[in-house]
């Protein structure tokens, strides 16, 4: 990686919170906040069998110098080795286009396997075309070791997880169900922020209603886990909540909200919303499975900004 970047004035004081677990201490959630971009990567462990998974690691990356560092990406690393924790997955939960995905970073150093929704060679097609990719860059979803489909069961240590298809922000959107614990993406922010934008290619208001109904349909208690914080002014970032909270109180679908009134509401939201800042070099990295783009003959990665063209966040 390349020189790291002067460290957010923040940063020292933000490190990770303290985990939550089950009621027998086996499960372990333990979520780190990058102030930057607003992400919250997860190690969710069992703590019985020493295994874990990674939920959306961040590669730091800074714009104005185009460098790379991986200082929310070693945090991470820090605590698999404070807790003799051992990498079975990588998980992502969509192709973030408001951060860089350190996956492939991680799987290098700790080994695991990079998953995501089947769905991503969708989004895979649409950003191919967008970016004039290379010929050896195929839409199919080589790039990561395993694409989940719908209710699909998997096993970090001794407790199963579960994979769910959430489309609607993307739609390759996938959340991770694992005892009482739900790691949803995208789909849903905390009660007071709302849920995401429709607008990104392939999204649709209807279909992300849908979504959230499905999570919003497990019981009350079931703790939810949100993958980005943007908190309004005066209140400190906040990652976890219940379905019983959003239910009662999510600004955009608390009951009562039908899917016409939602999708009035997304659309005509979405429409105010400024493109996010590293959409363009975020996507291009993230559908690579976080590989930067391959080297061109001096040996340096470039990442591509297409000029001129419509359609970027439609397509």
């Amino acid at each position: 990686m390349n020189a790291p970047l002067v460290p957010h004035a923040s940063d020292s004081a933000i490190g990770a919170a303290p985990p939550t677990s089950t009621a027998d201490g086996r499960l372990s959630i333990s979520p780190f906040f990058d102030p930057r971009t607003g992400t919250i990567t997860y190690v969710v462990a069992d703590m019985v069998e020493r295994q874990a998974a990674i939920i959306d690691p961040v590669l730091d990356f800074d714009m104005k110098s185009g460098r790379t560092a991986t200082t929310q990406a070693e945090r991470v690393l820090a605590h698999l080795a404070a807790h003799e924790l051992q990498v079975q997955w990588i998980l992502e939960t969509h192709a973030h286009a408001d951060h860089l995905s350190s996956a492939h970073w991680l799987q290098e150093r700790v080994g695991g396997r990079i998953g995501i929704g089947e769905h991503i060679t969708q989004v895979q097609a649409v950003f191919r075309k967008l970016y004039h990719l290379e010929r050896g860059f195929l839409p199919d979803g080589r790039q990561f070791d395993h694409l989940f489909k719908d209710d699909e069961v998997f096993r970090i240590g001794g407790l199963e997880m579960r994979a769910l298809l959430v489309p609607g922000h993307t739609p390759a959107d996938i959340a991770f169900e694992i005892g009482d614990a739900i790691f949803i993406g995208d789909t849903l922010f905390m009660p007071d922020v709302g849920t995401a934008r429709c607008d990104f290619p392939g999204g649709d208001a209807a279909t992300l209603y849908r979504s959230i109904r499905r999570l919003l349909d497990r019981p009350p208690a079931t703790r939810l886990f949100m993958c980005h914080d943007y908190p309004p002014d005066g209140r400190e970032p906040a990652w976890e909540t219940t379905v019983a909270e959003q239910r009662a109180r999510n600004l955009h679908v608390h009951d009562g909200v039908d899917e016409a009134a939602f999708v009035e509401l997304r659309t005509r939201r979405d429409a105010t919303l400024d493109v996010p800042v590293l959409i363009l070099p975020a996507i291009q990295v993230n559908i690579r499975a976080g590989q930067l783009p391959p080297p061109e003959d001096d040996g340096v990665s470039y990442l591509k900004i297409p000029l001129n063209v419509s359609g970027q966040r439609k397509g």
